[in-house]
């Protein structure tokens, strides 16, 4: 991974609005999940998941680091003791993008409640926009995405598409103890993704950014 101090990058994201924070390149993106160890070392030893995972229901991923440290208590919560950095195609996760459909019914995007509830049941990605966190825990303005995915996809996602699964758990405990002294904590170098497709930015109701391009 690509490190940087929080006390520094956190100047250049936006303080406010719909942005995905997230570790990628031209061709590649970083998105994260937390699991128990019989499954996230799996992933990790054999680069693909497998064994206990289960196929059969929904896997949420997070493209933003610190908002992952918030869903697992920072690597401490029951069943989130793994922390997995998943390496994926850029060309997916655009994709991704575009299929999503919110986890809850948005009037400005679809002025017909009955049929939401029947793309929703449909897709095999849900989106949710939630109240992105500090550090420390404490709510931002910023909201951060995260993305259930199901069926095909998840399949394409975990099995065929993943680039590469590094277990990051040991860097999670170390950079623990520095919650509350941003000073000290070092983060996953993130910056404003923008996709390559226009349609998925669209879809997900991305907010305009200045310093938008990137890589």
């Amino acid at each position: 991974m690509k490190l940087a101090p929080y006390s520094e990058i956190e100047a250049t994201w936006p303080g406010s609005g719909r942005h995905i924070l997230a570790s990628h390149d031209a061709d590649s993106v970083v998105v994260y999940q937390a699991y128990r160890p019989g499954i996230g070392e799996h992933a990790a030893r054999y680069q693909r998941f497998g064994g206990d995972f289960s196929f059969g229901r929904m896997s949420w991923i997070k493209p933003n680091f610190l908002w992952m440290m918030y869903r697992s208590g920072w690597g401490t919560k029951e069943g989130q003791e793994v922390t997995l950095a998943i390496t994926i195609p850029r060309s997916l996760f655009d994709e991704i993008l575009a299929v999503a459909v919110p986890s809850s019914f948005d009037g400005s995007r679809d002025r017909d409640p009955d049929n939401w509830k029947g793309s929703l049941a449909s897709s095999e990605v849900r989106l949710q926009w939630d109240p992105d966190h500090a550090p420390d825990g404490s709510s931002l303005q910023r909201r951060a995405v995260q993305l259930g995915l199901r069926g095909e996809i998840l399949r394409r996602y975990a099995e065929r598409e993943v680039i590469a699964i590094e277990d990051i758990s040991a860097f999670v405990a170390e950079q623990r103890g520095y919650q509350r002294e941003p000073d000290k904590l070092m983060v996953p170098a993130e910056t404003i993704y923008w996709p390559h497709r226009e349609d998925a930015a669209e879809n997900i109701r991305m907010d305009s950014w200045e310093a938008k391009p990137g890589p």
